[in-house]
């Protein structure tokens, strides 16, 4: 099942994904900075407020001092939290080392996580089992409920943590890494070949152990992985009321046609499945999984990006069943599903993949935290019938039960995970393979490689997109030999353009640019400007027909940007006293820009025949001012 590789063996640079082989080559932290615009504001806040915020949150909830209690032989009395409490903890060290890794060193956070640091390692045993909830005294004994109890997911996010620490600071002398490796080689020996033969109930600890195999040069971790996703779909886990596919147990994950149950568990085996496919050269997994992508993105996914839409599993729903206000759209399920998107990206280089993520990260991971950074989604509603009310600044939330932005939830697994994806966010910007450099997603940045064949290159890109189409790539090295730069040009963008400026020349050559990839191929100079004209005019988009919730409905986008119709832009309209209800899109009548990309429509109150222009609020910017009735699928007039 060998596979044909198409690009070079990936160098492990400051990257959450680094394959061993693939069509690109992910651009590290050490590569890529996001040096302004929507992106880096959003990590700056995340850097700032939000780290702090949860930081704050994990102590004082108790799930820090669980480990105090652990360390001291006090467990279980006194223990706070869910099963799963102590992933919280290791997604937030992920968050800070990348952090630190973006900042190029911080002595503060440096510390903080140290400190951490020293309180995990000193609740871990002596054979390297590390959980605060099973195997002491009082407590249920290890691995007695692998169906509910979260003992491998939580592992799975240390290693991931143990995998940033390597790839940012793999001389740091905290002890993480070797934390991270007595509790591995401790899952290989119960879990390996002729051993307990179960799965974890919640996938992770498959995209854990495969990247931290890469990360630490350890084959028998990736093996290891390959074992966990070669056993999904044999029924070792007990039934339960929402059946095996809940957590993925009741079909081997290579005869799977699309992604089902519990979103998060779906995307996160996903993940590891295909890391385990890249590593192994497991050709006829590798295309399993881009089928099951394939059809879930195209059946089973709102048009913000998000997945799930069954609360009382946080599953997927059957074809095409995407009720806007019934959506469950998990945060985390948006982040995993980024993670799903990212890796076959760097397997295949196709550019849907890049589509997607873009789709999920301005409307599902930017839409759960506030623009302070310290309240969140945790699921997000396509449609708000009734408004909602305020969260209380120091009181935990039921997690999809908050009406709007919550401080922290009972499961709290959001708000770690923006924090952790947005850390890290420039390895996901740009790409490289034995031709050139790729650019997937776009914010003004500095990028500075080598090529396969020795060639430094440095690049600088300016835009203020996504208020603005326009992307500037500045080159600022004179080329020994031609390369390629590539550009995503996304499948909303229809009629966009490139222009390619000549140093020095005052010429410039303009070419359509088809949805897709546009390459420029040349020896280039520096001072030579390559610029991408996407078209972000606002659109309206029609639902597939079959989605009967949303017939006779448009939603309003504006480039990558889902818009929404929030009642508080009816205040000073003649829809003021309308009953939100009634309220219907005339198609007739164009979306337009204003000012700052803003977009407004034309309303009528389909029973008083009232009628005005109102302004839309980009989707994840809704509630930002405070309770109200929100819809995206908005219905047309005569529907």
């Amino acid at each position: 099942m060998n596979m044909t590789r198409t690009a070079t063996t990936t160098t492990a640079h400051l990257v959450p994904v680094a394959p061993s082989s693939g069509a690109l080559r992910p651009l590290g932290l050490d590569e890529v900075t996001i040096t302004g615009g929507f992106w880096h504001h959003r990590q700056e806040v995340n850097g700032t407020n939000t780290l702090a915020h949860i930081e704050g949150w994990l102590e004082r909830e108790g799930w820090l001092p669980n480990f105090d209690l652990a360390a001291s032989g006090r467990l279980p009395e006194g223990r706070r939290g869910r099963e799963f409490s102590d992933s919280e903890v290791y997604k937030y060290l992920e968050a800070v080392s990348w952090e630190i890794g973006r900042r190029g060193g911080d002595d503060e956070l440096e510390a903080r996580l140290r400190r951490i640091v020293a309180r995990v390692a000193a609740a871990q045993e002596d054979d390297g089992y590390l959980n605060t909830q099973f195997g002491r005294p009082g407590q249920g004994p290890r691995w007695s409920d692998l169906e509910w109890g979260h003992e491998l997911y939580c592992l799975g996010h240390l290693f991931q943590a143990a995998v940033a620490r390597v790839r940012t600071r793999p001389d740091a002398d905290d002890g993480l890494i070797d934390v991270a490796r007595r509790a591995a080689d401790l899952v290989c020996d119960v879990f390996g070949e002729g051993g307990d033969e179960r799965i974890c109930g919640h996938a992770e600890v498959e995209v854990g152990l495969a990247e931290l195999g890469r990360a630490l040069g350890e084959p028998r971790y990736v093996e290891q992985a390959r074992l966990f996703v070669e056993r999904h779909g044999r029924g070792t886990l007990r039934d339960i009321e929402w059946g095996r596919s809940y957590y993925q147990d009741d079909v081997a994950v290579r005869d799977a046609g699309v992604l089902r149950g519990h979103a998060v568990r779906a995307n996160y085996l996903a993940s590891g499945a295909t890391d385990v496919a890249v590593e192994t050269g497991d050709d006829e997994l590798l295309h399993a999984l881009d089928r099951q992508w394939d059809a879930t993105v195209a059946r089973r996914t709102y048009v913000t990006g998000g997945q799930g839409s069954h609360h009382q599993d946080e599953a997927f729903g059957d074809d095409w069943e995407l009720p806007a206000d019934r959506a469950y759209s998990e945060t985390c399920a948006g982040v995993a599903s980024v993670m799903f998107s990212w890796r076959l990206l760097l397997a295949q280089g196709d550019p849907r993949h890049a589509d997607q993520i873009e789709r999920t990260l301005f409307n599902v991971i930017e839409t759960s935290p506030s623009a302070q950074g310290t309240a969140f989604y945790y699921a997000n509603t396509l449609h708000q019938r009734q408004p909602g009310s305020e969260a209380e600044a120091d009181v935990v939330s039921p997690r999809a039960h908050s009406s709007l932005r919550a401080p922290w939830f009972d499961v709290s697994c959001c708000p770690p995970n923006t924090a952790r994806t947005f850390a890290s966010l420039a390895a996901y910007v740009a790409t490289a393979d034995a031709s050139g450099i790729q650019l997937h997603q776009y914010a003004p940045a500095s990028i500075r490689t080598t090529l396969a064949d020795g060639q430094e290159v440095a690049l600088d890109v300016s835009t203020e997109y996504p208020a603005s189409g326009v992307v500037r790539v500045r080159v600022l090295t004179d080329a020994a030999s031609p390369w390629t730069l590539s550009l995503r040009v996304p499948a909303w963008a229809s009629g966009a353009s490139l222009v390619v400026r000549p140093a020095g020349s005052g010429l410039e050559q303009r070419m359509p640019a088809a949805r897709g990839v546009v390459s420029v191929e040349r020896p280039f100079a520096a001072g030579d400007e390559v610029v991408l004209e996407l078209p972000v005019a606002p659109r309206f988009t029609r639902p597939d027909s079959r989605v009967d919730a949303v017939r006779g409905c448009l939603v309003v986008e504006r480039g990558p940007e889902v818009f929404a119709l929030e009642s508080v832009d009816l205040a000073g309209t003649a829809l003021e006293a309308s009953d939100f209800a009634d309220l219907r899109l005339d198609a007739a009548v164009e979306p337009r820009e204003v000012a700052d990309g803003g977009v407004v429509v034309a309303v009528v109150d389909e029973r008083t025949g009232a009628r005005a222009d109102v302004p839309l609020v980009r989707y994840h910017d809704w509630a930002e001012r405070g309770p109200s009735r929100m819809r995206v699928w908005v219905p047309v007039v005569g529907s």
